[in-house]
């Protein structure tokens, strides 16, 4: 019944966190419209009266004003917050891999993420909602389960489920997956995208329960954004905030077609070219990044806003000045109307045609610069797919030269941006060119301009980002158009392959520059050419199953391990220690029950296989048996760990045994009997668990689960503690506590089976354990990482 519960109530919280995202989805989107119809409305009457009077100088600070005002809200924003500046997809990436980055989940972070986005999409920026809401729906999914917050400390609920990392990362992934099924209308693709670029453990029951989560969040926004905007309360007719309407070929147009198999040569180029486009943007990016670490991260944090405020101007000024002078008059098509009835079928909030700008231009024409500037992305976007009127070939390469250049500038500066919607809309402008070359110089008037339009956004996308899968079911989700699939799949695939000649893609870059230790799925092959003992770190920091307060804290105060190896000595002299001190005689008294546990489980192996057990534990175990006297199990113990210097034949190799046992040699031996947390060990020193020398370890209080998770998430530092009231002489059992079975590998696995094992089971650590049960090193996730990794391969090559 407790197992039901905790299921019944994990499908709840789901539920729950689909639903919240939507509703911070619809949040963004609402005011972002607000602001930008605001701000468009108040400009455009602007131009339109200084084209007859000659005072343009008047709109564009009118234009600078809304902007600038917007792109410093947003800078302050990320000044309260530093880490909800950018998409978040590279941190929720880190942090779903198994890497905790400070304050990425946080309820302030989503609060600025949320703020911050909709004033830098307001605001004139090249940047996209779409990105922050995947961290928006990340951070929910981390929050919502665990009913409290630094931030709202008093409000506090007595709700003891999900106490561990594993489950909150559960959450986090179907919170990521809600993001992108809200931003793109897409649950299917949010789901894959957790499952591609997230989750290191991944199971079916988790599958399920983030699809739900997805399409939660889906309908919640689909509901209240058609109610709100349609008053059509219960009609979905708005799936997601970026919906790419309907293709769909004019009735008059006999010859068109969506696409044919001609045209796959083309977007297979287009592929080819946009990978191309994308390496070069991540190329640029990155010096960009690598430019702001040196010269304006050191610097006061008022630099960052001046550098958001100087992108705002430049932006705006480039926007104003090419709608003005660059763009061109073009004939209104009036075959629109047709495309324009099924658009409106489709419930978009203002058709194609009404979204036209027509500064400068007479009567039936149109300014095709302005069209694509002087309007909200999605509505670019639309324009570039389902526009029937021409955009001039001059129009289309500036406009993508402009919004390339400016877009790779802007990503990276302190204001919450997304990088989804730039990379689609340029994208969109390099197929519609290739679409209008191809009809004015070869002749092909076959082809559907959208349906170019569309591949040229899912080449420079897919070139930029490198995602597969998820990219190409969002982009389906989004067009409604299954006959997409096939075009959309080998031109994402041709353009990550192009892209990743080059470099990695943007997320991986900025994860990189931040030198976040991310574990890809797998190592590359010519790395199982070491071994567990090449990687594994020797230099241990442990501590014995009964120790003294004041090493306890020596220990967590001198090192910042999160995990230490619960061990006990392999020494000759112990019966010596024995004699009068109680705190050896525990340790003693626990090794010595711990290897006669072993051996008997050995002996029963070893008759249920009728095979026989390795010689050290046969002598203990027969000899045991034999006779029960305490003396003689003594004698038998120090017999053993004499014997244990004697190494197995087969264990190593013949031809180096003096190479292959300097570690053993240099360290001493250490038998392993598990793992205990830093925080399991600060918990039981801020509750006062432990004995005195003249009691038995029986007399120490125990905890129960519950107690020795309470602290959870935040459990206390050990430099913050007063410990004054605690006597170091007194002596803790921390064998209650430990974990007595994790896992752990002999020094000669295999580095992938190493990888493989650390990276699915979500391990933090790793201990490296011998035949004869003892531990040689650990491995943590810094030993696997690429750069490590390479590092150990050249000092095997020079050793060679």
């Amino acid at each position: 019944q407790k197992a039901q519960r905790h299921e019944a109530v994990k499908w709840v919280l789901v539920f729950a966190i689909g639903v919240c995202t939507g509703l911070v989805g619809l949040f963004v989107d609402f005011f972002v419209r607000l602001f930008t119809q605001l701000k468009f409305r108040v400009v455009q009457s602007s131009v339109e009266e200084c084209t007859e009077k000659g005072c343009l100088a008047l709109s564009l600070l009118e234009l600078l004003g809304f902007n600038l005002t917007f792109v410093f809200l947003a800078s302050l924003l990320v000044l309260i917050q530093p880490v909800a500046a950018g998409s978040g997809i590279p941190e929720i990436k880190c942090y779903l891999n198994g890497v905790k980055v400070p304050g990425v989940v946080r309820l302030r972070t989503v609060v600025c993420k949320a703020m911050g986005v909709l004033f830098s999409v307001a605001g004139g920026l090249f940047v996209g909602k779409e990105g922050p809401m995947i961290h928006s729906g990340a951070v929910v999914g981390a929050g919502l389960p665990q009913f409290q917050s630094i931030s709202l400390r008093k409000i506090q609920f007595n709700f003891p489920y999900f106490r561990s990392d594993r489950d909150k990362r559960d959450f986090v992934s179907a919170g990521a997956a809600a993001g992108v099924a809200a931003a793109f209308g897409a649950p299917i693709g949010g789901t894959l995208f957790s499952l591609e670029e997230g989750s290191s453990f991944w199971n079916q029951g988790l599958t399920w329960k983030v699809l739900f989560c997805s399409m939660a969040a889906t309908f919640t926004l689909n509901f209240f954004r058609s109610g709100i905007q349609f008053g059509s309360w219960g009609s979905f007719q708005l799936p997601g905030l970026l919906n790419f309407g309907e293709f769909k070929c004019s009735e008059s147009d006999k010859k068109c077609h969506l696409w044919t198999a001609v045209d796959l040569g083309f977007f297979i180029l287009m592929g080819i070219v946009g990978g191309l486009l994308g390496a070069t943007f991540n190329c640029l990016n990155k010096r960009l990044a690598k430019y702001r670490m040196r010269n304006v991260h050191p610097k006061p944090k008022l630099v960052r806003v001046l550098e958001s405020l100087l992108v705002s101007l430049t932006t705006t000024v480039v926007v104003f000045v090419a709608s003005m002078v660059l763009g061109e008059c073009r004939q209104m098509s009036s075959t629109s109307h047709s495309g324009n009835d099924t658009l409106s079928l489709q419930g978009m909030s203002e058709d194609v045609n009404s979204s036209i700008k027509t500064f400068f231009c007479p009567n039936e024409t149109y300014n095709d610069m302005a069209t694509l500037f002087f309007n909200p992305q999605e509505s670019a976007i639309l324009q570039l797919f389902h526009q029937d009127g021409t955009f001039s070939p001059v129009t289309l390469s500036l406009f993508f030269l402009l919004y390339f250049l400016l877009s790779c500038w802007t990503y990276g500066i302190s204001v919450p941006s997304g990088l989804f919607v730039p990379s689609l809309l340029c994208g969109a402008a390099f197929g519609r060119l290739v679409a209008n070359l191809l009809k004015s110089y070869i002749g092909l008037d076959h082809i559907y301009s959208g349906t170019f339009a569309l591949i040229g956004a899912a080449a420079f996308l897919g070139g930029v980002v490198r995602m597969t899968i998820s990219l190409t079911v969002i982009l389906i989700e989004s067009t409604n158009e299954i006959t997409y699939g096939l075009p959309i799949m080998i031109t994402l695939m041709v353009a990550k392959w192009t892209g990743d000649f080059f470099n990695k893609g943007i997320y991986d870059i900025h994860v990189n520059l931040r030198g976040v230790p991310l574990l890809e799925w797998e190592t590359e092959v010519e790395m199982d050419k070491l071994r567990a003992s090449d990687i594994m770190e020797p230099n241990l920091t442990y501590v014995y199953p009964h120790t003294r307060i004041q090493s306890l804290v020596s220990i967590l105060r001198t090192t910042v391990h999160h995990a230490f190896p619960v061990v006990t000595e392999n020494r000759g002299n112990e019966r010596e220690f024995m004699k009068g001190n109680q705190l050896i005689s525990n340790n003693i008294k626990f090794k010595k029950s711990s290897i006669l546990t072993r051996a008997g489980e050995q002996r029963k192996r070893s008759q249920s296989m009728k095979s026989y057990p390795s010689s050290e534990l046969r002598n203990m175990c027969d000899e045991h048996i034999a006779t029960e006297e305490p003396p003689e199990k003594e004698d038998l113990l120090q017999q053993m760990l004499e014997r244990r210097y004697t190494p197995y034949p087969n264990l190593y190799p013949d031809q180096s045994p003096s190479e292959e046992w300097t570690m053993e040699e240099r360290f001493r031996p250490l038998t392993f009997h598990g793992l205990i947390l830093r925080s399991q060990l600060v918990t039981l020193l801020v509750r006062g668990v432990c004995y005195s020398e003249s009691q038995s370890s029986a007399s120490q209080p125990r905890l129960s689960y519950a107690e020795m998770s309470e602290d959870y998430p935040r459990y206390p530092d050990i430099h913050d503690l007063d410990l004054t009231l605690l006597n170091p002489r007194m002596i803790v059992d921390v064998t209650p506590y430990m974990n007595p079975s994790p896992f752990a590998v002999s020094p000669n696995t295999h580095v992938s089976q190493v990888f493989n094992l650390f990276r699915t089971m979500g391990l933090r650590h790793l201990p490296v354990v011998n035949a004869v049960g003892e531990i040689v090193g650990i491995i943590t996730r810094h030993n696997l990482t690429h750069e490590f990794l390479q590092a150990r391969l050249r000092q095997h090559y020079q050793t060679i």
